[in-house]
């Protein structure tokens, strides 16, 4: 098992920063990909940005550019740092995790992680 909490969302206006922290605990050295996923009402989870067991960085396009994925040193902690914020970046946030190791990129797809945080609310003002 592996446990997953966020925190760090809040309000921001439009060109701020956030920084979003994901606190690992259980299995985590089973996990071969640590993932920020997104979602809004009524819309599917989006995967922002991943890594994997090797330090290998994926981005959505719409991200690229203004979010840095990184973990701690202990990879015990899963960091989002946002910066030039924009209002189309509100949503909740996940941090997710995968343990089955199945293909050799993390997966992008929701249903290919097992563990999952609760979420933090990130809200943009224009």
């Amino acid at each position: 098992q592996v446990q997953l909490v966020e925190s760090g969302g809040g309000s921001v206006q439009a060109g701020g920063s956030l920084r979003l922290s994901c606190a690992a605990s259980g299995y985590t050295h089973r996990v071969y990909c640590w993932a920020w996923f997104r979602q809004t009402p009524g819309k599917a989870r989006e995967r922002v940005a991943d890594i994997d067991s090797y330090g290998t960085l994926t981005y959505a396009d719409s991200v690229k550019g203004r979010f840095t994925i990184s973990q701690g040193n202990a990879k015990d902690t899963l960091f989002l740092q946002m910066n030039t914020l924009k209002p189309e970046d509100t949503a909740m946030y996940y941090c997710a995790a995968e343990t089955y190791g199945l293909g050799t990129r993390c997966p992008s797809a929701e249903h290919e992680y097992n563990y999952w945080g609760q979420g933090t609310q990130v809200t943009v003002s224009s």
